[in-house]
C-alpha cells in the first residue's frame, strides 16, 4: 500500500467509529496528479445522494503537462461501493451528528482506493482530554529513555 493523502485532523476532530475502503471515480489527467501526489483530502468530506455516496471539497491539482482536456480541481468525484454497504452507512448517517470523512487515499494493486470513515463530531472537553492524554504519553515515553 503506497499512501498517498492522509487526513491527520480527522482523528483530532471526530471520533472515529467505523472504517470502509472504497473505490474512487477518477479522470485520467487526476490519476497522475495523484501519482504526483498533488492531493489533499484535509477539508474533504462524503455525502450520500439518490442512493450514492459522492465525495466533496477534495482537491487535486491540475496535471502539469495535461491539455485542454485537464480536470476541474474541486470537482464532485463518485465514490463506488457495494449497495449492501451504501444502505448499511446510508442508515447510520441519517442520525444527527454523524458525517463521513476521507482518512487516507492511497494505492493498492495500482487502484486508487479511499479509507472512508464513519465519524462523529467530538466536544471540546474530548479535544482537551485528548491532548491531555497524549502529554501524559510523551512524559511517560521521556522518562523510559
Amino acid at each position: 500500500m503506497d499512501v498517498i493523502a492522509r487526513n491527520r485532523k480527522a482523528h483530532f476532530q471526530y471520533e472515529i467509529l467505523e472504517k470502509v475502503e472504497t473505490g474512487i471515480v477518477l479522470t485520467g489527467t487526476e490519476v497522475k496528479s495523484i501519482r504526483n501526489k498533488d492531493v489533499s483530502i484535509n477539508e474533504s468530506f462524503a455525502h450520500l445522494d439518490n442512493g450514492e455516496i459522492f465525495l466533496y471539497e477534495m482537491h487535486i491539482g491540475q496535471y502539469k503537462q495535461g491539455n485542454r482536456d485537464n480536470h476541474e480541481p474541486k470537482r464532485v468525484r463518485k465514490l463506488l461501493l457495494h449497495k449492501k454497504e451504501i444502505n448499511k452507512i446510508a442508515g447510520k448517517i441519517k442520525q444527527k451528528g454523524y458525517t463521513m470523512v476521507p482518512l487516507s487515499l492511497y494505492f493498492k494493486d495500482g487502484i486508487v482506493k479511499v479509507e472512508l470513515a464513519l465519524v462523529k463530531g467530538k466536544t471540546m472537553v474530548d479535544k482537551r482530554d485528548d491532548i491531555k492524554k497524549r502529554d501524559v504519553e510523551r512524559e511517560i515515553q521521556r522518562a523510559m529513555r
